[in-house]
């Protein structure tokens, strides 16, 4: 089929959220319409190792673990992010220089006669603009935000910012660079104490699936949760803890964006942490969810202001907490959202009718209607 187009699917990466990034391009590559495009595969190993698409299929082809095996069982319940995460994927370790510089004449080569590219690489080094910027110099259209609007919906300290600017609404908190020393650690803790006290969130400013993120009720919880949260990165944002139901609202879109009806999340652990996403089958996706009319609109006015305040493009899902006095407070906004068939995402945009192989095409559609909006240079 000539007319097809060569979509490029790039997965994995060097983030911690690397195996759930593998199995979702499994399913896109499962559901995408083959009358349509003709699939590209390309993994990246957690080393930063670029694979050819023939490699990445053969690694693809591989029995997957026992252990991903029971998490995809038909007999389990699905959790929300359904199908993740394969533990070990893509022989991660391998094709990386020993200077720790990942070599990009692989990355060059997979990218050459490829029409359209869906980044799939979930957390740093694919969701926060990194990926963009490199597919942006090759001149390729891409699915999603731009380096910009990524990079800001990575870093939840700027995002933060951004929306506050916007009128926004958005928890408390304080931004400080990861402390070095039991001095710089005890004044941190009572810039918390003086500004919003416990209980608190601390999270690293770029991350993912909550991975890093601890919520705590003293000061000795925070100290060693900022020692932990220091290890995913060097900027870290505590923030107050905040009483509400979780919601989430997806946008489709360009210029033109919509929002999608409201999901909620509801879970049983402390707080909506990697085992309540990917493993705790007791946690419930609702969609959609039972909120007043008025509360719904509100939701989704908030979530298209939110995608407009980073200029985003393609999808994102913001992510709110819907408070006992009714008031909404936006958490954070995912350029690269879960996108499994039982992720909040497509689930959101099947409830208006737009099953998950249209929702692939859409957004192939939108890449390429953003590039050639594109100004010649």
């Amino acid at each position: 089929m000539p007319d097809r187009l060569r979509l490029g699917l790039i997965f994995g990466g060097r983030s911690v959220e690397h195996e759930v990034s593998v199995v979702t391009a499994e399913h896109v590559l499962a559901a995408a319409d083959r009358d349509r495009f003709e699939l590209v595969p390309i993994g990246v190993t957690k080393a930063g190792a670029w694979l050819s698409p023939e490699e990445t299929q053969r690694q693809l082809a591989q029995p997957a673990p026992p252990f991903q095996k029971r998490l995809e069982s038909p007999a389990r319940a699905a959790p929300v992010e359904a199908g993740a995460p394969r533990p070990s994927t893509l022989r991660l370790g391998s094709g990386q220089a020993s200077s720790g510089r990942a070599d990009l004449r692989p990355a060059i080569d997979a990218l050459a006669g490829l029409d359209v590219v869906f980044p799939l690489v979930h957390g740093t080094y694919g969701e926060d603009g990194t990926l963009q910027g490199l597919l942006e110099l090759a001149g390729l259209p891409y699915v999603g935000c731009g380096v910009a609007a990524s990079a800001l919906g990575m870093d939840k300290a700027l995002m933060k910012a951004v929306f506050r600017d916007a009128g926004l609404p958005v928890a408390e908190h304080v931004v400080l660079r990861a402390p070095d020393g039991d001095r710089a650690l005890l004044a941190a803790a009572r810039d918390v104490e003086r500004r919003f006290g416990y209980p608190a969130f601390v999270k690293p400013a770029n991350g993912g699936s909550s991975v890093g993120i601890s919520k705590v009720s003293s000061r000795e919880e925070l100290a060693g949760a900022i020692v932990e949260a220091a290890r995913c990165d060097r900027k870290l944002v505590i923030e107050k803890a905040v009483a509400g139901r979780e919601v989430e609202c997806a946008v489709l879109g360009n210029a033109d964006a919509e929002a999608s009806p409201v999901g909620e999340i509801r879970h049983r652990r402390e707080f909506y942490d990697y085992e309540a996403k990917y493993l705790d089958a007791r946690t419930e996706v609702i969609v959609p969810a039972d909120l007043p009319a008025g509360t719904v609109e509100r939701v989704q006015d908030l979530a298209l202001r939110a995608f407009c305040a980073i200029d985003g493009a393609g999808m994102s899902r913001v992510d709110f907490f819907y408070c006992p006095d009714g008031s909404l407070v936006v958490d954070e906004i995912n350029t690269i959202p879960g996108f499994t068939p039982g992720s909040m995402f497509p689930r959101l945009w099947q409830a208006r009718g737009v099953n998950y192989a249209q929702l692939i095409t859409r957004l192939v559609d939108l890449a390429l209607a953003r590039h050639k909006e594109r100004p010649v240079v």
